[in-house]
């Protein structure tokens, strides 16, 4: 992962304690470096007008996840306003408590990001903050989640994702706004017909095909098992899918897999996407809906961003109270890189449609967060929790796990059916509940917080 880029910002007003205010600054400096920050902007402490504007201007042609404003000393609001007016990133105010001496205010630090902030309330700029001394560690942890947020925000802006076919009739929580998905995020979305992927996917070479299935002869061992033309099917449907997005820069695809897949191409498409999302090969991982989910594959390459490795898309198909445990499943699309590595993955069919190729595997233990971009209540908003996949048989034939929620099984199953969710939620290995809640506070973005929920 690339180092999170700062804008970092100190400012002086030079009728207080300049040499205390430095010594400040250089151990601010010194803390961001250690954390693994890459700071840009002017060397120089800004002290007047004049500094910020040119400050603003020097970094108008830099992108960077965080303008980060360290009040050395007390200064009016006018340099942070020129500072922030036409920057884009989200902005982070530090100011430094000082002793309560008797004797003479060197600093006033508090002062300075107070008024700051209260000008950028007037002009609807959101920020935080923090008031606290340059070396404190929690401080350092409030701007990386703050800084990751920018950064997926900004990375969002370019992203452009395909639609295969339209959603299942009856899958209204798979419905595509594309208007919302352009304001909220910046997110373009493009369409393509169920015919070009299936004309694209017969015309793949045999040799395509063949060095496909000799590097998934490595990862599944028993293709040879399989009716091999259907197979062969989907291996040219990944090819085809892979194709489609390359020509056309596309971050994810949400793919109509059903009945279309089965009826004429005479395969199935969940292995293809299955590989996709992995990243197959040395590929960037792909997300990949089912059932024309596009809000499925944003959150999905949210979560990808955030945890730099795949996610999954799945239902939730059962709940046991008792043991407080909820079953997660899907037909065979999970990444083969979520495969619990104590079992051998393998190749299977479907469960209702008798083709291959899934994959048939139990999801490996470990946290993991879960989230899902809901559109329940007419607008969009963010689903959130966390979890842990257990070590444990799967429940169902395909890709599948038990998960114990830390809100609990009993109160998530009230709250899935209480706000009337989408059936699909996404989830990726490891914390970033707090990463997302600041994305979402960045981009005003409601949130349901499972949590938070289970409490009320």
């Amino acid at each position: 992962m690339e180092p999170l880029r700062i804008a970092f910002l100190p400012l002086i007003r030079t009728t207080f304690d300049v040499p205390l205010a430095e010594k400040m600054i250089s151990e601010a400096r010194q803390a961001l470096v250690a954390a693994g920050f890459q700071l840009v902007g002017p060397a120089q402490s800004v002290t007047d007008l004049a500094a910020a504007q040119a400050a603003a201007a020097e970094l108008s042609s830099i992108s960077f996840d965080l303008l980060l404003v360290f009040q050395a000393t007390f200064a009016d609001s006018t340099m942070t306003v020129a500072l922030t007016e036409k920057m884009d990133a989200p902005v982070f105010l530090w100011a430094v408590p000082e002793p309560w001496t008797g004797e003479r205010l060197r600093l006033n630090s508090l002062c300075g990001i107070n008024l700051a902030g209260h000008a950028l309330t007037l002009r609807q700029r959101k920020y935080d903050y923090a008031y606290a001394a340059p070396t404190d560690p929690s401080v350092i942890q409030q701007i990386h989640t703050l800084a990751v947020a920018g950064r997926l925000r900004r990375r969002l802006k370019t992203v452009r994702l395909g639609v295969v076919g339209e959603h299942p009739v009856g899958m209204d929580s798979c419905h595509l706004d594309e208007t919302k998905l352009d304001e909220i995020f910046g997110i373009k979305v493009l369409r393509f017909e169920l015919a070009e992927v299936f004309s694209r996917a017969r015309a793949i070479s045999a040799a395509t095909i063949t060095e496909t299935r000799t590097q998934l002869d490595l990862r599944l061992d028993n293709l040879a098992t399989l009716e091999q033309a259907p197979l062969n099917g989907t291996l040219g449907v990944y090819s085809a899918l892979k194709e489609i997005a390359a020509e056309n820069k596309l971050d994810g695809l949400a793919v109509r897999c059903w009945p279309e897949f089965f009826t004429e191409m005479g395969c199935a498409a969940c292995g293809a996407m299955s590989m996709l999302s992995d990243g197959f090969g040395d590929a960037t991982p792909l997300p990949c809906s089912c059932e024309a989910d596009i809000n499925g594959t944003v959150i999905q390459l949210i979560l990808q961003l955030l945890s730099e490795s795949p996610a999954f898309g799945t239902d939730m198909v059962s709940v046991d109270v008792d043991k407080d445990r909820v079953a997660l499943w899907h037909c065979g699309l999970a990444p083969l890189s979520m495969a619990d590595p104590a079992i051998q993955p393998r190749g299977t069919i479907h469960s209702n449609r008798r083709l291959p190729l899934l994959m048939d595997f139990p999801l490996k233990p470990g946290a993991v967060t879960v989230a899902r971009l809901s559109q329940a209540t007419g607008n969009l908003r963010l689903v959130v929790g966390s979890g842990e996949m257990l070590a444990e048989p799967k429940p169902f034939s395909g890709t599948a796990g038990i998960l114990k929620l830390d809100c609990g099984a009993q109160k998530f199953l009230r709250l899935l059916m209480r706000e009337g969710l989408e059936h699909h939620i996404s989830l990726t290995y490891g914390d970033y509940l707090s990463e997302l809640l600041a994305f979402a506070s960045l981009i005003s973005l409601p949130v349901l917080n499972m949590a938070e929920e289970a409490h009320s």
